[in-house]
């Protein structure tokens, strides 16, 4: 008797097991699959303001591009005088945006080494990250500007397969465009704010690791 008793409690006792195993394999699948549709949401997300950004800039080079007339090749009289952008007379001035669906961009960061093009959303809060890269603080005009992203791949999760020497462009919406080459890698701690700003690097760009342990920054020189 005492036997049979023993026997069943193993098997209840095993019964609670698998039980609970496979709960966990199901909240680990619906874990996995809620990533994969939130990466594919964020990829589109920002696919789709990148193409709005380029035709908003390409729309306003065609707008500001010299016409002749006449419809010749060459101009009938030639124009020596440099355009001087704003940024350079006034590098304090505030970084122009484009609004799409309320949300304030500054400009489109392309990364050729890991054929990212991605729009820069204005001020970085937690939601804005989860649609685009946003400027962390800075200016591309100071010399200083940080962006961060998340740590989707379609947005900063590969910055660390970055070498030195790669290239970064950040294109404002003005047009200006500003290249950057690839000069150091660090690892911060989260809370190391100071870090992250300093150094006089002329472009940072951040992401955190896996369970936000530590960000993964790279810094860029003016190329």
């Amino acid at each position: 008797m005492m036997r049979n008793e023993e026997k069943n409690r193993r098997k209840q006792e095993g019964l609670v097991l698998i039980t609970i195993g496979l709960l966990l394999i199901a909240a680990a699948l619906l874990l996995v699959s809620y990533n994969l549709y939130d990466e594919l949401r964020a990829e589109k997300a920002a696919g789709q303001a990148v193409n709005k950004l380029e035709e908003y800039l390409y729309s306003e080079a065609a707008l500001e591009a010299p016409t002749d007339p006449a419809g010749d090749q060459e101009p009938l009289v030639s124009d020596e005088r440099t355009v001087i952008p704003d940024y350079v007379l006034s590098p304090n001035m505030d970084m122009p945006v484009e609004t799409i669906n309320g949300t304030d961009y500054i400009g489109v960061l392309k990364i050729p080494a890991l054929e990212l093009e991605l729009p820069v959303i204005s001020e970085w809060n937690y939601p804005n990250l989860r649609t685009a890269p946003c400027r962390y603080s800075g200016s591309a005009y100071l010399n200083n500007l940080i962006i961060c992203g998340h740590n989707y791949t379609s947005h900063f999760g590969n910055l660390n397969d970055l070498r030195e020497g790669d290239t970064a462009t950040f294109t404002d919406m003005d047009g200006n465009v500003f290249t950057y080459r690839m000069a150091e890698r660090e690892t911060l701690n989260p809370a190391d704010i100071e870090k992250m700003e300093s150094g006089g690097w002329d472009l940072t760009l951040f992401t955190c690791t896996v369970g936000g342990q530590s960000r993964v920054t790279i810094r860029f020189e003016l190329w």
